[in-house]
C-alpha cells in the first residue's frame, strides 16, 4: 500500500521544529487524549508525525522546511480506520496549505481508511475509501480492465479523498472530466456525530440540490469524507500522440478552442507559451501544442484527425512525437523544488480559469505583471485543461532577492500571488481551477464569490456550530481566532 510522500526533509530535528504561521494553539490535555485513545486505533504525540501533520506540498512551505519550520503543528494526530472513528475524533499532497491545522488541536491522518469497498464493472461505478492514494486504486481498477481516468500530477502522493476535498483535476481531465464530474455520492461524517449518505442512488437522480456537490471542494470545512463512489470507464483499447509548433500562444490558444468547439476531447491537450517550450522541450520560438488520447480506435482517429485539422489550418509545424513521450515520462517530477528554495529562489505556479473570450489578453497582462515586479526571474504560463467553454491557466514565477532576506522572499511571493488574482477577478475568471483554496488562496475567496461568500458562512455555522472542522479555511470565519498570513 502506498503511504504519505515526505514534501522535503526539514532542516531540523523534530523536537526543534516551529511553527511559522503565528496564532492561537487549541491544546489537548490529558483528559481529551484519553477520549481520543478510548475511541481511535491510533493517536500519537510523536514529534515527527506532528511535523509532518503541520504541512502539504505548498511550495512556500517547502521554503520554510528549509529553515527548519512547518506552517502549524497540532497539538496531537488521530489515525482513524472507519467513519465511526472519525466521528468519536470530530493524505497531504494540496499545494496551498488546505490540510494545515492553524489553530493544533487533533489532525486527522485518514491515511488507514483505504480500498475499494464495492465495484460494480457492470454499471461502471466503485465506492472507494478516502484514505486510498491513487496508484492502489488504478492497480485495482485495472485487475478488472476499468479505469477513473484521473491522473493529476500528484498521482504517487495523493489520494481519493484529497481529490475530492480540494475539487481536484488529473491531467486527462478533457477526456474523463475533473473529479466533481466522477462522483455520484458520497459518505461524509458530519461535526455532529452523524453519518450521512448523499447520491449513489441512481444516474441523474432528481432529489433535489445535489448535496454530493456541498461537500465536494468543502476542504473538510463541512464534513469530513469517509467514503466516495465514483464513475469508472472502461480502459482504452487504442492511443494515439500528436505534438505541434505554433507561432504564438494566442494562435495556440485559438486552435485549441476549435478542436474542443468541434466536438473533440482529447484526454490530454496542452499548450506551453514560448518560455515553457523552450525550458521544458528544449524548442526555440515556438509554442508547444502536446496531445494524447486514449480511445476506442475509431473515437481516435475521429478525435486526432480533428486535431490535426486545425493545426494545419493554422499553419502549425509537426513536431517530432518524442515531445509528448518526454511529457508524458516528465509529467510528475517536482524534484526541483526544493533545490531551488535551497537556493534562496522563489517560485510557485498558480493555477485559474476563464473563458476562451479572455484568456489571451489575460495571460499576456499577467505575464506581464509578474515580470515587473522586482526580483522577477522568469514569468510564463501553458494551458492545461481545455473545455468547451474555456480551460486552465498554469502561471509558473521564480524571483530572487538579497541571500537570506527571509521577508522580501515573502514579500515577494505574497505580490506574485496578488497580482495574479487581481488580473484574473478583472477578466471575471476563477482564481483557482484545481488545486483548492485552503490557506493561501483564503484571502481572495471572499471577494472572488461576492455576496454568496455569505451562504457559504451560513453553511458552515449550520454543519459545524462549534468551527472545530478544518478551521481557517476557505476564508471562513474561525471561532479560535484569525489566520494570520504570514
Amino acid at each position: 500500500m502506498t503511504t504519505p510522500t515526505p514534501v522535503t526533509p526539514i532542516d531540523a530535528p523534530a523536537d526543534a521544529v516551529t511553527d511559522r504561521i503565528p496564532g492561537t494553539r487549541v491544546p489537548v490535555d490529558d483528559a481529551m487524549l484519553s477520549r481520543l485513545r478510548s475511541v481511535c486505533d491510533e493517536v500519537t504525540l510523536d514529534d515527527t508525525a506532528r511535523a509532518e501533520a503541520g504541512r502539504d506540498w505548498w511550495p512556500l512551505a517547502i521554503r520554510w522546511a528549509t529553515r527548519g519550520r512547518v506552517p502549524a503543528r497540532p497539538a496531537v494526530v488521530a489515525r482513524p480506520t472507519d467513519a465511526r472513528q472519525v466521528t468519536a475524533v470530530a493524505g497531504r499532497s494540496g499545494v496551498c496549505g488546505s490540510s494545515i491545522p492553524l489553530f493544533g488541536g487533533v489532525s486527522l491522518d485518514l491515511c488507514a481508511l483505504a480500498g475499494v469497498v464495492e465495484l460494480d464493472t457492470t454499471s461502471l461505478v466503485a465506492d472507494v475509501r478516502p484514505g486510498t492514494f491513487g496508484p492502489d486504486l488504478e492497480a485495482e481498477l485495472r485487475r478488472h480492465d476499468v479505469t477513473l481516468g484521473h491522473w493529476p500530477q500528484s498521482m504517487d502522493l495523493s489520494t481519493v479523498g484529497g481529490w475530492v476535498a480540494c475539487r481536484g483535476a488529473g491531467q486527462y481531465s478533457t477526456r474523463y472530466g475533473k473529479i466533481e464530474d466522477m462522483v455520484t455520492g458520497l459518505e461524509v461524517a458530519l461535526a455532529d456525530g452523524r453519518v450521512v449518505r448523499t447520491g449513489g442512488s441512481g444516474p441523474r437522480a432528481a432529489l433535489g440540490p445535489d448535496l454530493s456537490q456541498l461537500f465536494v471542494g468543502s476542504e473538510g470545512v463541512l464534513g469530513v469524507i469517509t467514503e466516495a463512489q465514483v464513475r469508472l470507464h472502461p480502459v482504452a483499447p487504442a492511443q494515439g500522440r500528436r505534438a505541434y509548433g505554433l507561432a504564438g500562444f494566442g494562435q495556440g490558444l485559438e486552435v485549441c478552442r476549435r478542436v474542443l468547439r468541434r466536438g473533440a476531447t482529447p484526454a490530454v491537450l496542452r499548450l506551453y507559451d514560448a518560455t515553457e517550450s523552450a525550458r521544458n522541450f528544449e524548442l526555440a520560438d515556438v509554442s508547444a501544442l502536446v496531445v494524447l488520447d486514449e480511445a476506442d480506435e475509431g473515437l481516435l482517429d475521429a478525435t486526432l484527425a480533428v486535431v490535426d485539422a486545425e493545426c494545419a489550418a493554422a499553419g502549425a509545424q509537426p513536431l517530432d512525437e518524442q515531445v509528448v513521450a518526454h511529457w508524458v515520462e516528465h509529467r510528475n517530477d517536482v524534484s526541483a523544488l526544493a533545490p531551488l528554495y535551497r537556493a534562496g529562489i522563489v517560485v510557485d505556479t498558480v493555477e485559474i480559469a476563464a473563458r476562451w473570450s479572455v484568456l489571451g489578453p489575460l495571460y499576456d497582462e499577467c505575464v506581464a505583471a509578474l515580470a515587473a515586479i522586482e526580483g522577477t526571474l522568469a514569468a510564463s504560463a501553458h494551458q492545461s485543461h481545455a473545455y468547451v467553454d474555456g480551460a486552465c491557466l498554469y502561471f509558473t514565477f521564480a524571483g530572487r532577492g538579497p541571500d537570506g532576506d527571509d521577508e522580501w522572499a515573502e514579500r515577494y511571493y505574497t505580490s506574485a500571488w496578488r497580482v495574479v488574482m487581481d488580473t484574473v477577478r478583472a477578466h471575471g475568471g476563477a482564481i483557482s481551477h484545481h488545486h483548492g483554496v485552503g490557506v493561501n488562496r483564503g484571502r481572495f475567496l471572499a471577494d472572488a464569490l461576492g455576496p454568496a461568500f455569505d451562504v457559504l458562512v451560513s453553511l458552515k455555522e449550520t454543519l459545524d456550530p462549534r468551527g472545530i472542522l478544518n478551521p481557517g479555511k476557505l476564508g471562513l470565519p474561525s471561532p479560535f481566532g484569525e489566520v494570520q498570513w504570514p
